[in-house]
């Protein structure tokens, strides 16, 4: 029974629409009588303060309303939690609404499944670092070619919105090259190649959608990894549509694999897990089985 939840808002999720899906959110939560504690952060580090301190109080449910990367903010403090998480999506990717079948684009619908209550128990991603640090994930971890798109993305001030990822993505296509990888599969299989980008998924997408890992299941303690071998310009930018559709993996420049715990390693490479920078490799990265309650439909 969800009688009272805090709810967690990012206001600069989805280009500043947060804040309205938020209101819209509290609104339907109180027309089920349902209690409420808000939370907004000035920024990463002063939201997980206030969520830290909120859930030292009794609640049901934590909820948050934004993208794929204030839910990471919030698996830091949920992760081996037994209070549930529950989404109303209002980011530019949503890639956690996607996979577990949330309401988008609709806050009252997104709150009519957190009432119900029904919960799920998942699997988490974990990055360990180098430096001792740890981060939880809940999609997908990326190295290689896609992390250097975000490396420039947040080098850049300008363009805004989805266009500073188009220009920041032609120009790294435009500098393409082989990158040196060694990964370490359950301390067995070692793979060294070159690779354009390895990818590792607790679920099935990022980026919006786009099938990276498409066989990646939650709950089955493993992570699915999805290997981009070096090839040209012209044989990357034709492989991108059929990420969307999850082909890609049937093309003869991809492998795959799948693995509990895997270390990697490219020099100058960084990790970025819900999209957002993680730390420089090397890092170890797992899948932590049953990690997360999350508020789903009933149907899932």
């Amino acid at each position: 029974m969800i009688s009272h939840v805090t709810v967690l808002t990012n206001p600069k999720s989805g280009h500043g629409n947060a804040p309205h899906a938020g209101e819209k959110a509290v609104a339907r939560f109180q027309e089920l009588g349902i209690n409420v504690t808000g939370i907004v952060g000035r920024d990463a580090a002063h939201a997980r303060e206030l969520l830290d301190e909120a859930l030292t109080r009794e609640t049901d449910a934590l909820v948050v309303v934004g993208g794929d990367g204030v839910i990471r903010l919030a698996l830091q403090a949920l992760a081996r939690n037994d209070i549930p998480l529950g989404i109303v999506p209002a980011g530019t990717g949503n890639d956690h609404a996607r996979e577990y079948r949330l309401p988008q684009a609709d806050p009252a619908a997104a709150v009519d499944v957190i009432a119900a209550g029904y919960t799920e128990t998942v699997d988490l991603g974990l990055i360990k670092g180098a430096d001792g640090s740890s981060t939880w994930f809940g999609t997908v971890a990326a190295t290689g070619f896609d992390s250097l798109v975000s490396d420039r993305v947040n080098r850049m001030s300008w363009p805004h919105g989805r266009m500073r990822y188009n220009v920041a993505l032609v120009a790294e296509i435009s500098q393409l090259r082989p990158l040196p990888f060694r990964l370490v599969l359950d301390g067995e299989r070692e793979i060294v190649a070159d690779l354009t980008l390895a990818a590792f998924g607790n679920t099935r997408s990022y980026g919006g959608g786009m099938l990276i890992t498409p066989g990646a299941d939650h709950s089955d303690g493993m992570l699915d990894i999805t290997m981009v071998h070096s090839s040209s310009r012209t044989k990357l930018i034709r492989l991108f549509p059929t990420v969307f559709k999850g082909t890609h993996v049937n093309l003869p420049q991809v492998t795959t694999a799948r693995a509990r715990t895997i270390t990697v390693d490219s020099p100058g490479i960084n990790a970025y897990a819900d999209g957002d920078y993680v730390c420089p490799l090397p890092a170890e990265i797992s899948a932590v089985p049953g990690a997360l309650k999350i508020i789903v439909p009933e149907s899932v």
